[in-house]
């Protein structure tokens, strides 16, 4: 194979099995990692594991030894920095020098702090060779809640909504339950299981009691809940608390009461008042930064919906539309009156895809990913 035909290949490759960590490896980044021999056969390949198991470049290294593959002089193709720091499991650039690898391929240096280059530097002083770029584009856009987090310390914030072709995302009396189909839910299910952590509003808690868990795909682990809630009015009893997954909840005041009884049924309770009695959304978000919260999927009301908008927290939104037409009743954000039409949020459309009989639209707010 040609060495520009190889490159392209197991980086492709690489980058696949990056996408299978999808659901698995939160908060640590989505990597996937191939093994070739110097005369070009493939020996080993994997990717992350759940968080405290086994990263990428040990899968693979642990896959081409089951099969009696050596890796003396190997070529690892990597989809970001092996890491250089002691975590939950030890330094992976070590773990490659110790195998005799001879030259890593990798799309992106690592945001952490902790690596930062230093995997790198790391394997250059032990003789290894290193190439950086092939990939790096798709492997940054997989990470991309990682990179937010690393770098702005703020997750990558996804509104997701379900309107009617006018835009109209519940009734008048509050009916919203189904505007698009089994197809465009079930993949919404799929865009939760990618993120760290479910958010919602105290009024989408009151009024529907939802699970905010991942039903409709397949998922080795459920999404933390978030909640948005100003005067600490979640039930004990809501649906959300489930085992197995956290649940924070961020209040505007300090209840000792209402606070003990969230508590005992798993809560976390964060205080973050703003002067107005609200909560501190950007505070928030730097709060679940904190605790490891790479992308934040947005399942809330028009209310919640528009503060997040106006105060410029939203990257991406995740729009399904139904071909349908529902005339007045709640929008997806509650936002304006504007004077200009200059006064709206711009997107970018990313992609717009039918599922069954609705429309997927992922748009992104301009430059957000530029960090």
């Amino acid at each position: 194979m040609h060495r520009t035909d190889e490159l392209t290949t197991m980086m492709n490759k690489a980058l696949g099995l990056a996408a299978q960590a999808l659901f698995v490896s939160n908060p640590n980044p989505r990597v996937g990692c191939v093994l070739v021999a110097p005369d070009g056969r493939e020996i080993g390949s994997g990717h992350t594991q759940r968080a405290g198991g086994p990263h990428a470049e040990v899968m693979a290294l642990r896959s081409a030894q089951e099969a009696g593959h050596g890796t003396q002089g190997a070529t690892a193709y990597v989809t970001l920095e092996p890491c250089a720091h002691q975590g939950r499991t030890g330094p992976c650039c070590d773990a490659l020098v110790a195998a005799g690898i001879g030259k890593v391929v990798a799309s992106l240096t690592d945001p952490n702090p902790l690596v930062a280059g230093q995997g790198f530097a790391r394997l250059r002083a032990a003789g290894v060779k290193v190439e950086v770029g092939p990939g790096a584009a798709e492997s940054r856009e997989l990470n991309i809640g990682f990179f937010s987090r690393m770098v702005r310390g703020t997750p990558w914030v996804r509104l997701k909504a379900a309107a009617s072709l006018d835009g109209t995302t519940a009734l008048s009396n509050g009916a919203s339950q189904w505007i698009t189909s089994p197809s465009a839910r079930a993949d919404g299910h799929a865009w939760r299981a990618r993120a760290c952590a479910v958010l919602t509003g105290i009024g989408t808690v009151l009024d529907d009691n939802p699970r905010l868990d991942v039903r409709e795909v397949s998922t080795p682990r459920q999404p933390h809940v978030v909640v948005v809630d100003s005067q600490l009015q979640t039930p004990p009893d809501a649906r959300l608390f489930m085992e197995g997954r956290a649940t924070y909840i961020y209040a505007a005041i300090q209840d000792d009461e209402k606070k003990a009884a969230l508590e005992a049924r798993g809560a976390t309770v964060i205080c973050l008042p703003t002067a107005q009695g609200k909560v501190d959304l950007p505070a928030m978000l730097r709060d679940l930064a904190s605790r490891g919260v790479n992308e934040l999927h947005v399942e809330a009301g028009h209310k919640l919906n528009g503060s997040l908008v106006r105060e410029g927290l939203v990257d991406e939104m995740l729009v399904y539309l139904a071909p349908m037409l529902l005339g007045s009743g709640f929008g997806l954000a509650q936002l304006g009156p504007f004077e200009v039409l200059s006064q709206g949020l711009q997107l970018n459309f990313r992609s717009v895809e039918a599922l069954g009989p609705d429309l997927r639209i992922v748009a992104r707010v301009p430059g957000r990913e530029a960090f």
